[in-house]
């Protein structure tokens, strides 16, 4: 069964919510042409139940909106590195502020923990992480944008059945078209749920009639607690624990796929961070890397999946995990970023992989992107030349690539 997932890419609030300056859109891609896809939209809206009176009212001065083209299309130049990402995202205001608010709502967080079995410092770890506790839930026109994406070829089916959904929730009475903003990509209210989501895991947790996930916090916590509960939630499960690795471990089961049992991660030589024994207990755990070695290591259980079906980001559900995890006084991390901490711009990831190719670690088609097969490359060539296999790009793994010839 596929798993459904919030957020097209939502790793951080720069990212949705940035307004830079745009010049360009495609030829093919004109106002007039726009309108014209509008009103066979249109008419498919009503076909597929929304009533003329909200299609009219919804689709009012909406335009083709060349910023959220231009945002679709954009590919960063940096990709941000675990500590860069993790110490924008898990700041002393965020803590401090999560404390604050976890205490002043703990009787509302703890009746929709008994109801979803999801604890209360995980919901406003998420509302931290995706709003800023509701601070900004972004000002684009959210009908406009997802029009936008779905005339634009390249995800139009995707994009159309979310424009429908947004639809359905202004119908149903949920929302008014003024007050539907959100981000460019179609995340909407405080803990950012696309249209479709929305329609699915919305919950009215103040009985008012309505599923307004803008300004009612009942219903936003409960739709928060109903849709992890739905994703999979383990009750009385943590997410993961920081981990010591011993000297001279076995890196290369860091793999996002080997799974042990604790008792068997122990046996390995792995202890808490803070030097303890890890528990005894009949529990599986992957372990994470997700720095280079002189990074963190995390062994992390089902909860850390289901915070990634969230976002498919590890940062992230590192970010949120932890965050929860100073909301209720735990301690930060043992390690601190490297001063020589950078990332690889496209360009020297892309290097990387030519390289890479080159010395007979297949990788496919360089992309300047360092997913999963590059990681397993990365980790291939430093097996093969005794280094640390972390499978981590840094500037330093460029230079001893360079130095093949």
């Amino acid at each position: 069964m596929k798993m459904p997932t919030l957020n097209i890419v939502v790793l951080s609030l720069c990212s949705l919510f940035a307004s830079p300056t745009f010049a360009y859109t495609p030829p093919e891609q004109s106002e007039a042409d726009f309108q014209k896809w509008v009103s066979g939209f249109k008419k498919q809206a009503i076909q597929n139940g929304i009533s003329a009176a909200t299609v009219q009212k919804a689709f009012h001065d909406v335009h083709l909106n060349r910023a959220v083209l231009e945002l679709d299309r954009r590919q960063p130049e940096f990709s941000k590195t675990f500590w860069q990402y993790f110490n924008r995202a898990v700041t002393e205001w965020r803590i401090e502020t999560g404390k604050m608010l976890y205490e002043k709502h703990r009787k509302q967080l703890d009746e929709v923990t008994a109801k979803y079995g999801v604890p209360g410092r995980f919901l406003i770890a998420f509302w931290g992480m995706e709003t800023n506790f509701g601070g900004y839930t972004g000002n684009t026109a959210i009908i406009e944008s997802l029009a936008t994406l779905s005339y634009d070829p390249r995800r139009s089916e995707f994009f159309s059945k979310e424009l429908l959904a947004a639809l359905k929730i202004i119908d149903l009475g949920h929302a008014s078209v003024e007050q539907m903003k959100g981000s460019w990509a179609g995340a909407m209210g405080q803990c950012q749920f696309m249209p479709s989501n929305y329609l699915r895991y919305a919950v009215d947790g103040d009985e008012s009639g309505k599923k307004d996930l803008w300004k009612s916090l009942p219903d936003v916590f409960n739709s928060m607690g109903n849709f992890l509960a739905e994703l999979g939630w383990q009750k009385q499960e943590n997410w993961g624990r920081e981990v010591s690795l011993p000297a001279g471990f076995d890196l290369s089961l860091a793999d996002n796929k080997t799974e042990k049992l604790l008792t068997d991660w122990k046996a390995l030589g792995i202890q808490l961070a803070d030097g303890r024994e890890l528990p005894i207990e009949d529990l599986k755990a992957r372990l994470v890397l997700p720095s280079d070695y002189r990074g963190p290591a995390f062994l992390v259980f089902d909860n850390y999946q289901v915070i990634k079906r969230w976002n498919r980001s590890d940062n992230y559900a590192l970010a949120v995990g932890h965050l929860a995890d100073r909301i209720v006084g735990r301690p930060p991390l043992t390690k601190t970023a490297p001063a020589d901490d950078q990332a690889l711009t496209r360009e020297e990831m892309k290097e990387v992989q030519e390289r890479l190719n080159l010395l007979g670690f297949d990788l496919g088609t360089p992309d300047g992107i360092a997913g999963s097969k590059t990681r397993a490359a990365i980790r291939n060539y430093q097996i093969s030349r005794q280094l640390p296999a972390d499978a981590y790009p840094t500037p330093a793994l460029l230079y001893n690539l360079r130095k093949h010839k």
